[in-house]
C-alpha cells in the first residue's frame, strides 16, 4: 500500500493527530517534491520510537543541533517507504541492527515545526516535517554507537524519563507524552 493509503487509513488517536492527519494528505495532495528536501516549505519524514522488551524503556539519541534527547528521525530524501526511512534512521543514529518492528502500521503521525538552524555550516530555513512514526523494539544489552555529526549520546531511558529529558517543550508535551500513553495502551 503506498504511503498516502497508509495515512489515509490511519485511525487518528487524538486531536492532534486528527488535524495533522489532513494537513499532511492535504500538502501530500497539492504539493510537488513533498518527498524530499527541495520543498523548502515541508517535506516527509519519519521517526522511530524504539521501546526495550517488556516496553517500560525508550531508547533516544542526544541530537546535537535540537540540543535535546530525542527519538530517531530523518528526511524521506525521495524515498517513499517512510517505514524503511525509519529503519535506516535507526541503524544510523545508533549503530544497531537488530530492531523488531512492533508492527509495520504507522504508530503516530505529526506536523513538526524546525525552527531555522545551521547545519553542516548551511543555514536551513524554517520549515515543517510532516512526519509519521513506526514502533520498534530492540534489545537493551544491543552495543549502540553514535554519529557524531548528527548525536553525541545514545542512551535507554525509563518511559517518563524519556520525557523528563527532552529540553523541547512541545516535544515533551505533545509527541513523547502521546508516544508512551499509546504504548501503554498496547
Amino acid at each position: 500500500m503506498d504511503m498516502v493509503n497508509q495515512i489515509k487509513n490511519y485511525k487518528p488517536y487524538n486531536e492532534q493527530e486528527k488535524h495533522d492527519k489532513i494537513g499532511i494528505l492535504k500538502y501530500l495532495e497539492k504539493e510537488k517534491k513533498v518527498f524530499s528536501r527541495d520543498n523548502k516549505i515541508a517535506h516527509m519524514t519519519a521517526s522511530a520510537w524504539v521501546v526495550n522488551k517488556d516496553r517500560s524503556k525508550v531508547w533516544m539519541v542526544y541530537h546535537n543541533i535540537y540540543d535535546s534527547w530525542s527519538w530517531m528521525w530523518g528526511h524521506a530524501d525521495g524515498e517513499q517507504d517512510l517505514f524503511s526511512v525509519a529503519v535506516k534512521e535507526v541503524r544510523e543514529e545508533s549503530g544497531i541492527n537488530n530492531i523488531i518492528p512492533v508492527s509495520r502500521d504507522i504508530f503516530s503521525l505529526e506536523i513538526l515545526t524546525v525552527d531555522g538552524h545551521i547545519k553542516n555550516g548551511e543555514y536551513v530555513s524554517s520549515h515543517l516535517h510532516l512526519n509519521i512514526t513506526y514502533l520498534f523494539e530492540a534489545d537493551e544489552k544491543e552495543i549502540f554507537t553514535v554519529k557524531p555529526d548528527e548525536n553525541s549520546g545514545v542512551e535507554w531511558f525509563g518511559l517518563d524519563e524519556s520525557i523528563e529529558r527532552s529540553t523541547e517543550v512541545w516535544f515533551k508535551e505533545r509527541i513523547y507524552a502521546k508516544l508512551n500513553k499509546k504504548l501503554s495502551e498496547l
